[in-house]
């Protein structure tokens, strides 16, 4: 059986210049880039986050050479090593990227704190990255992580698996040839939260909630789980059930960013591709007294954007938990419990993850959809699989999912400083909130440094 492997990262024992030399050198000497070659080649794959959406990950690339897993819980990296015997085993994502040279390509499904440290030691190396949404735990993060995969050239998708579907497909292309006519607003709720999720639990937890601190006291970390790697850059704590395992970390502002940048890199992903979106200029959020610790279950964030070549200006709202749009609760469309409403001039659109409808239906009876113009995906995983070994593009490039990313981490920033934000995309700068520049670019504990 293979041993499992920890150390301090490289990063830490080295300094910054020698580090980035050191990688240089691995990426040149690395087997040569699968780009270009047969498909039927195989990729060597390091998994990173090995249970939950990492379980998904092996399975998807089950033809492929599975070369390295790593997890915090030994359970689950003991688990995946048993259907992949020769693979080697880490317990710390630092050691798996320190000894990374024979991967072509990593797959990160870790807690969102530190999507950014896997990913952006996989690209300093070049290699391919899949990382699971949002694709980092902060702004400056995901500005950081689309400079660096900009830099290497590499194959990259962020797991918004919806993207790759027809009806997405379909409801960009309606869009985008004007069905509706110009859009100028769009709707998007869902009814999940990841707040205290029922009245009992938030009765249990009522010292968290009125004293707007972390849990007092601890329980026993569960055997096989190394916390201090799961905690990783976050600030220090003793380990305690309400924090692990997912979903519960989400809800922690530490660990995670609630139901906003979770379900939002879902959701709102549609008017994002459909309508061209990147920047917003201005964003504001309504809900209840925003807590230090904790996301809130149900919140309202509204995003305005300026003109896109030949579209309008838009205001796009997000919804999450009890608030819902007018056109919703008015009784105008159908209540789907998550949606997008496209509102046009000259009609809506409404749709979910596998369905749409132009509204009103009588005004669109005899209505004849554009030719599909959107190739289709072979699927989300394969359309970055493929990519990796041909060049080819993926429907959410870090590029784009870094724009996503910062778009709905602005929703949250808006919300726990409780005004309305004026954004400068250029120097990552809420203008004249200098108090947002300490949830745009975090602080990181423990030793660990991303840049």
């Amino acid at each position: 059986m293979n041993s499992i492997a920890s150390s301090g990262s490289l990063r830490l024992r080295m300094g910054r210049r020698q580090f980035l030399r050191a990688t240089a050198l691995a990426a040149a000497a690395a087997p040569a880039c699968l780009r270009g070659q047969n498909l039927n080649n195989k990729l060597n794959v390091g998994i990173i986050g090995a249970g939950g959406r990492g379980g998904a990950a092996l399975q998807a690339l089950a033809g492929e050479n599975i070369v390295a897993l790593c997890d915090v819980a030994e359970d689950r990296l003991n688990q995946a090593g048993q259907r992949h015997p020769k693979a080697r085993r880490y317990v710390d994502l630092r050691k798996l990227l320190d000894e990374a040279r024979d991967l072509d390509a990593v797959t990160v499904s870790t807690a969102e704190h530190t999507h950014a440290f896997a990913t952006l030691g996989a690209l300093q190396q070049r290699k391919h990255v899949y990382c699971e949404k949002p694709l980092t735990h902060s702004i400056l993060e995901a500005r950081v992580i689309a400079d660096a995969a900009a830099k290497a050239k590499v194959a990259t998708q962020m797991g918004t698996q919806i993207h790759a579907t027809a009806n997405y497909r379909r409801v960009v292309e309606l869009i985008q040839t004007g069905a509706i006519g110009p859009v100028r607003e769009a709707h998007v709720w869902v009814s999940r939260a990841w707040g205290w999720q029922t009245p009992a639990e938030a009765q249990a937890n009522k010292d968290i909630l009125s004293t707007q601190k972390r849990p007092a006291g601890s329980s026993p970390i569960p055997a096989g789980l190394r916390w201090d790697l799961f905690l990783g850059p976050a600030p220090q704590r003793p380990f305690h059930e309400v924090y692990w395992p997912g979903p519960r970390w989400y809800r922690w502002w530490d660990f995670g960013s609630g139901t906003m940048s979770d379900m939002g890199s879902h959701l709102i992903d549609l008017p994002f591709w459909a309508l061209k979106l990147e920047h917003p200029l201005t964003i504001e959020s309504e809900g209840p007294p925003p807590h230090a610790e904790i996301a809130p279950a149900s919140m309202l964030a509204r995003y305005t954007y300026g003109p896109r070549g030949d579209m309008p200006p838009v205001t796009v709202t997000w919804y999450q938990g009890t608030p819902k749009p007018p056109q919703f609760t008015q009784g105008k469309i159908p209540p789907w419990g998550m949606a997008i409403l496209f509102v046009g001039d000259r009609g809506m659109l409404l749709s979910d993850y596998n369905k749409h409808v132009l509204l009103p239906e009588d005004r669109f009876k005899d209505f004849a959809p554009p030719a599909p113009f959107i190739p289709p995906s072979p699927g989300h995983f394969e359309e970055w699989i493929r990519a990796c070994k041909t060049g080819s593009s993926t429907g959410s490039s870090f590029d784009y999912a870094a724009k996503l990313t910062i778009a709905n981490h602005l929703g949250n920033i808006a919300y726990r400083l409780g005004r309305k934000l004026e954004w400068d995309p250029a120097n990552l700068r809420a203008v004249r909130c200098p108090e947002a520049d300490r949830l745009i670019r975090k602080p990181y504990h423990n030793g660990w440094k991303l840049v």
